[in-house]
């Protein structure tokens, strides 16, 4: 339900050579930079220190499985084998990669660690190949141009993961968690269902072929979307929720998520303009002052300044 955003940033900052100096040097990285194809946005991630740390951020994957979108020539691949993690599901559309990765994990194929799918994750049905909504990891380095595609239809979709660590721009990371202090439709699209959390910066260096601006290792924890089954102000149906069935619950939770999402986007249609003012040209509510009030949100509020708590608020009461 996370709607599209666009996301045009660029950064001036020079690479990092604390991350530079931590190159891997096991694979030729000139061979990578001309394998790298620009179309599918192909940075190859090399930095010893950043595979590790996302590693770290994952926490304890015994057990469980992995997805990996998009794992290039396999070096975040290599240290997702060595943890305990039961299954790694590696999406990769690009058809020269696959023999290569086939022969690299030739022994975790047989056994049964690793299984290879040949797609564009765009098109993927996760339910399908037996993923089950939070009960995986997501662990990638995913390439910029589907950031948005991926935080929408995998992070914030039906069979969403439990927790998410992935390589993304610095400036997308840091909108997210509102560094600057001021919300976003992203910011509180991505808060509404998790935790996340910057763990390092990633420049530009520490990839072949180098992208233009900065990444980042960003953790989204504890994903879930409980808050649209959380209480509503109706009685009735409160009293009833427990006895509803799986796909009555299901509309339920699409239901509010929409409301949420309507009332978000329309908060923010224009960014000059007042909280109230956008939600009166909406139509949102029949009265936008006394929703506001009923919230205690101030009648001069702007979108960027109102807290996941406030934006929770609004989306649960009444329609009035």
């Amino acid at each position: 339900m996370i709607k599209k955003y666009t996301n045009k940033f660029k950064s001036k900052r020079n690479g990092d050579s604390n991350f530079e100096d931590n190159i891997n040097k096991d694979t030729s990285i000139e061979k990578e930079s001309v394998f790298a194809k620009k179309t599918l946005g192909q940075n190859f991630l090399k930095s010893q220190k950043a595979l590790n740390q996302i590693i770290e951020a994952a926490g304890d994957l015994n057990g469980k499985t992995v997805l990996e979108i998009g794992p290039g020539m396999g070096s975040l691949t290599e240290r997702l084998v060595k943890t305990s993690a039961q299954k790694i599901v590696l999406i990769e559309m690009d058809d020269r990669l696959i023999p290569i990765l086939q022969e690299k994990f030739a022994g975790e194929i047989k056994s049964g660690k690793i299984k290879i799918i040949h797609d564009d994750i765009m098109k993927v049905d996760l339910k399908s190949l037996g993923f089950k909504k939070g009960d995986y990891s997501l662990i990638a380095n995913i390439p910029y141009y589907i950031t948005g595609a991926i935080i929408r239809n995998v992070i914030g979709g039906d069979t969403y993961p439990e927790k998410a660590v992935v390589l993304v721009q610095k400036e997308v990371a840091e909108r997210i968690i509102a560094r600057d202090k001021k919300e976003s439709i992203l910011s509180i699209a991505i808060k509404v269902i998790g935790l996340p959390k910057i763990i390092d910066k990633v420049p530009k260096g520490a990839f072949v072929p180098s992208p233009k601006v900065d990444s980042a290792i960003l953790l989204i924890d504890q994903i879930s979307k409980d808050f649209f089954l959380a209480k509503s102000n109706d009685t009735k149906l409160e009293n009833k929720k427990d006895n509803v069935s799986d796909a009555k619950k299901k509309v339920m939770v699409e239901n509010k998520e929409k409301r949420f999402f309507d009332i978000l986007h329309a908060g923010f249609a224009h960014k000059r303009k007042l909280l109230k003012s956008n939600l009166e040209e909406k139509k949102i509510f029949e009265d936008a002052k006394k929703a506001l009030l009923i919230c205690d949100i101030k009648q001069d509020a702007r979108a960027e300044k109102l807290t996941l708590e406030q934006w929770k608020k609004l989306s649960s009461i009444d329609i009035l």
